[in-house]
């Protein structure tokens, strides 16, 4: 998968699931722009450099418009264009529905589902223009099967889902593909706080019988960035072990 001379934004990128996806996007030879509210963009941008790659890290809240504007005109700005786009900025605000707030609601929503129309609308322009470009979010399964007291993400992550298929539509006679990816269980910062019997009953649930790791997501991500994946488009790629199909 060879992706020279593309240029890669990618939203939440400053640890986990997004790292690893703009490392590997570095590591197969685009550009990256590595986005995150906090400083940690900074030290991934600084990674990807080290290794002989390109990177700017811009800080902004993909969940603010004027933000989201800043961010996409300072990587144009920078690199001329955008090729790819991952919508992988996320958080989670766990509640039983009955006892969730109106804050945490919006919060997710905001975060996970505002941001993905935002960014997608952003850099539009400059893929339109060049008639070619690659859409790529990051869903969740729970956006498939749903999970008690996730509503507000697993509502997030559903749309998600349409909004893929329905920009897929919009977009594909111009040369732009869009897709999601449903991630299930991955061993990131969060799992590895589990107690050691929460992380067994999570395997149980999973046909392959172990957590997938952030490289897991990041490897279906490039290949859905390159030309590999140019005749795939509205599809949702679940990335879980076989936990769907259980």
């Amino acid at each position: 998968m060879d992706l020279s001379n593309r240029v890669a934004l990618v939203t939440g990128a400053g640890q986990g699931i997004g790292r690893a996806i703009a490392l590997r996007l570095a590591e197969a030879g685009a550009t990256v722009v590595v986005n995150d509210l906090a400083e940690t963009a900074e030290r991934v941008a600084e990674e990807i450099r080290a290794h002989g790659r390109p990177s700017l890290a811009v800080r902004a809240d993909v969940g603010s418009s004027p933000d989201v504007t800043r961010l996409v005109a300072t990587a144009i700005a920078s690199y001329g264009r955008v090729d790819i786009l991952v919508n992988n900025a996320g958080i989670a605000r766990d509640q039983l529905l009955i006892r969730m707030s109106d804050e945490d609601w919006d919060r997710v929503l905001n975060t996970d589902l505002k941001s993905v129309f935002l960014c997608t609308r952003a850099v539009l322009k400059s893929m339109l223009k060049q008639r070619w470009g690659r859409i790529i979010s990051i869903a969740s399964i729970v956006g498939l099967v749903g999970n008690p007291g996730q509503a507000n993400y697993a509502s997030a992550k559903a749309g998600i889902i349409g909004f893929t298929r329905s920009i897929a539509k919009e977009v594909a006679s111009r040369g732009i593909t869009a897709n999601a990816i449903a991630p299930g269980f991955i061993d990131t910062e969060m799992t590895q706080h589990l107690a050691e019997g929460q992380r067994q009953e999570l395997k149980k649930r999973i046909p392959l019988g172990y957590l997938g790791s952030p490289g897991d997501v990041a490897e279906a991500v490039a290949f859905l960035a390159s030309e590999e994946a140019r005749y795939i488009t509205g599809q949702v790629l679940s990335v879980d072990g076989g936990m769907v199909m259980a």
